[in-house]
């Protein structure tokens, strides 16, 4: 045999290898292009560096030789419908060590990417090294939930699979991102759901159940699109970022695994003197907080999470001067910043999240307290707004705190961890006030005798007024700062400055490195 012979075991395993790939299944690829999606290769080879995808269990297939030929099998569910294996992803920006991760994708030209027994078997399979290596993961986790079709080994409920378990063990252990394009259904939604961060594209449904599921339990039929689409979605906070397609999603999660994977050089920021006027002077004038966070940050680092949930709280990752961090913001526009219910729990939720991967975390402040009242108490005010401050309590990255215009009571503690001095540094503009509780609502609790004694309404009204500007101007930043409330106040077109010098300070000799702890879901 010449050295350029090749023997028939090697050949017969470059036979069996070109039956994995995509081209082996023209008919399969053609229709999910023609459904504007992209095969879990293709979404892998964009994902990863090049050369980087070890796979792992490519010549699995389905566990169904009892009723179908294992040629069929052979041919047409490669993987057991699911791709997986180690890779690296952003080498060129952190290196081998940093960029190594793990993906997974369930494949949904094969058997609408249903979740198979060799399928789980591979899950339990990654996800233990996974632990074991401590690898960042992304799971594309489009599919259609539980498949009863395989009948090579005996079952009753298959209930004791353990990969459910597993995966959602890795919560705190890992960073891990869903990925998910289309119809995402019962396991498949629970491998989204219990991930720390999920991308979604705009034709996205997601559910704990799918149509078959809701048929069988007696609640009708459902179109799959309708089960649970993502203007729901997006807008109840069970999607971080809503993209147009899988290149896009792609591109984003890119980004946002870069957050957890450490600092980059230090990009330009914006006009930092904009900042002097970018708040209105007025206290009940709404604004969009969006372009303060934008100029603070380097450029085109910004990724704001659950936009449409809870709009009244803004959580983002951003770089300033390349390091990663994690944003808190009132946004005035909704609810004038009040913090809500939903509001706390996704503030919660973000502040665990940063602390169990170590990313320091910068709150910007404009709150007029939690919002009151029977209505926001009738959604659990009590224990949800309180969730806010259990975290924020039990962070051990750093904190720092800029008041931008009104800091008052539960609320803004709530922001700062607590207290105005739990934070390394708390730091106000010059036009912020600070409070108990709302000025004018001070003024007409403090004074209640004084003005039911003034019988016309012009001149009690005239009293509140006056008995307000007096407490706005004793509630004046530099008041607090001359009592040493607070740290400083500052020049807002120096807060870039001063937010990434402190955090370099407060990081040099301490690892806030993943903390062990898990990340709640919601």
């Amino acid at each position: 045999m010449s050295d350029d012979a090749i023997r028939d075991d090697h050949a017969e395993l470059l036979r069996r290898r070109a039956l994995t790939e995509d081209a082996a299944r023209p008919d399969a690829v053609s229709r999910r292009h023609a459904a504007n999606g992209r095969t879990a290769r293709e979404n892998i080879d964009d994902l990863v560096d090049p050369g980087s995808f070890v796979e792992y269990g490519r010549f699995t297939i389905a566990a169904q030789r009892f009723r179908r030929d294992l040629d069929d099998l052979i041919a047409r569910t490669p993987a057991d419908g699911l791709v997986a294996g180690t890779a690296r992803i952003n080498g060129a920006l952190f290196g081998p060590a940093r960029s190594a991760c793990a993906v997974l994708s369930y494949d949904y030209t094969v058997l609408a990417g249903t979740q198979g027994y060799l399928g789980h078997r591979k899950k339990d399979r990654l996800f233990d090294l996974i632990e074991r290596m401590r690898l960042p993961t992304v799971f594309f986790a489009e599919g259609g939930g539980g498949r009863p079709g395989d009948t090579d080994f005996p079952t009753v409920s298959s209930l004791e699979t353990r990969a459910f378990k597993l995966w959602a063990q890795l919560s705190g252990v890992v960073p891990r991102i869903a990925i998910v394009k289309g119809r995402c259904f019962a396991g498949n939604a629970v491998i989204a759901g219990a991930s720390d961060l999920i991308v979604a594209t705009q034709e996205t449904s997601i559910g704990m159940g799918g149509p078959a599921m809701i048929a069988g339990g007696g609640l009708g039929d459902v179109h799959p699109d309708e089960v649970g689409p993502i203007s729901m979605q997006d807008a109840n906070g069970v999607v971080d970022v809503v993209v147009a397609d899988e290149p896009e999603a792609v591109a984003v999660t890119k980004r946002l695994l870069s957050y957890f994977q450490g600092s980059t050089p230090p990009g330009e920021g914006g006009d930092q003197t904009s900042l002097r006027t970018m708040i209105p002077e007025r206290d009940r004038r709404a604004y969009d907080v969006g372009p303060v966070i934008r100029t603070l940050a380097d450029d085109d680092s910004v990724t704001i999470l659950r936009p449409r949930f809870a709009r009244e709280m803004v959580t983002a990752f951003a770089r300033i001067e390349g390091r990663a961090v994690g944003i808190i913001a009132n946004d005035t526009r909704y609810m004038a910043g009040a913090i809500t219910a939903p509001a706390a729990d996704k503030a919660a939720r973000f502040l665990q999240l940063c602390d169990c991967y170590g990313i320091p975390v910068v709150s910007l402040i404009d709150c007029p307290g939690y919002m009151v009242g029977p209505t926001a108490e009738a959604e659990a005010l009590v224990r949800r707004a309180s969730r806010m401050l259990v975290a924020g309590a039990a962070m051990r990255v750093p904190l720092v705190a800029v008041i931008l215009r009104r800091g008052y009571g539960l609320g803004a503690q709530a922001m700062t961890g607590g207290s105005l001095h739990e934070p390394v540094l708390t730091v106000a503009w010059p036009g912020a006030h600070l409070g108990p509780m709302g000025l004018e609502g001070a003024v007409r609790l403090g004074l209640r005798r004084e003005l039911e004694a003034i019988a016309d309404e012009n001149e009690r009204e005239e009293r509140v007024r006056q008995a307000t500007a007096a407490a706005q101007e004793n509630a004046k930043a530099l008041n607090a700062a001359a009592l040493f409330e607070i740290d400083d106040v500052i020049d807002p077109a120096d807060t870039r400055r001063i937010i990434a010098e402190t955090l370099t300070t407060a990081t040099a000799h301490v690892d806030c490195g993943p903390s062990g702890r898990f990340v709640d879901t919601w």
